[in-house]
């Protein structure tokens, strides 16, 4: 597979046509911040929306409706003859699909794997529209919200993971000799988010996905201060009053997961930050 870097500039077949080639399967793994716009715009509460458009605690879009001419099924959101009931709404790889995006030195870098756009066999009226440069798409797209959106969420992610290295290192917990937080850290890394989501609670995967937020009158940054917010407040309450190790070593597991489930939801590797991690934990006096 080829991985080409683009630049705004880079004029390109880029267009979208609404017609479906992108909403037959593929996977779309959402933010919380997204899952609410989605039931927004389908005029139901997220929690609706997870519970019947979405798997895995509502970190990502099923795909089992009606399949398309090459077999693949369609998004759960996507209505026949019509395209996305939620176009408004959709989520951030709905919006720069077919291409990709990640970050580098702070600076956002938009890649595209493969020799020619999909688009073009899936939705051949597209050839016939004029071409965009990569910058023009993404303004049409509007993806400016979405993006800093994704970007304030790995500043939550970075806050949950603080938890977990503080349940780990400024307790007795490190000192303890205790080699499976780390080990079970390594583990998840590798856990899909169904297998994931299994380490997490109830409550925990509410304050997390479906926070009790009033979406209507606020910014997207507002949003995720709010979040990050509760998510803090709650390790306060949960994890202030701790007196043993295994509590400790429960906590500090739970944390770690939550950390990777969210890091799913907004495109990061979770095994590449399990890598990291465990490295800067084991310099600090953690032992696996």
């Amino acid at each position: 597979m080829i991985t080409n870097s683009l630049k705004s500039t880079d004029s390109l077949p880029l267009t979208c046509s609404r017609k479906g080639y992108c909403c037959h399967g593929n996977q779309v793994f959402l933010n919380p911040w997204e899952l609410v716009q989605l039931a927004k715009e389908k005029k139901i509460s997220p929690k609706e929306l997870s519970d019947n458009y979405c798997e895995d605690s509502g970190i990502q879009l099923k795909f089992k409706g009606k399949q398309d001419y090459r077999g693949q099924p369609a998004c759960s959101l996507y209505t026949e003859d019509f395209g996305c009931s939620v176009h408004l709404g959709r989520p951030l790889p709905c919006r720069l699909f077919p291409l990709g995006r990640q970050i580098q030195n702070n600076e956002s870098q938009y890649i595209f794997q493969g020799q020619g756009f999909p688009c073009l066999n899936g939705c051949p009226e597209v050839l016939e529209l004029p071409k965009l440069t990569v910058g023009n798409y993404l303004k049409g797209q509007k993806t400016e919200l979405f993006e800093n959106a994704q970007d304030e969420y790995l500043e939550v992610m970075q806050n949950l993971a603080d938890i977990a290295f503080a349940l780990l290192l400024d307790t007795e917990l490190a000192s303890s000799g205790d080699k499976t937080t780390l080990q079970l850290w390594k583990i998840m890394g590798d856990e899909l988010p169904q297998i994931l989501s299994k380490r997490i609670s109830s409550e925990w995967m509410d304050a997390l996905m479906l926070p009790e937020i009033d979406s209507n009158t606020i910014t997207p940054s507002k949003f995720i201060q709010i979040h990050n917010e509760i998510i803090q407040a709650k390790a306060q309450e949960e994890f202030g009053s701790i007196q043993n190790i295994e509590e400790l070593k429960k906590a500090c597991i739970q944390t770690m997961a939550l950390t990777l489930f969210l890091a799913k939801g907004i495109g990061a590797n979770p095994k590449s930050l399990v890598k990291l991690w465990i490295g800067i934990a084991k310099e600090n006096g953690a032992i696996e």
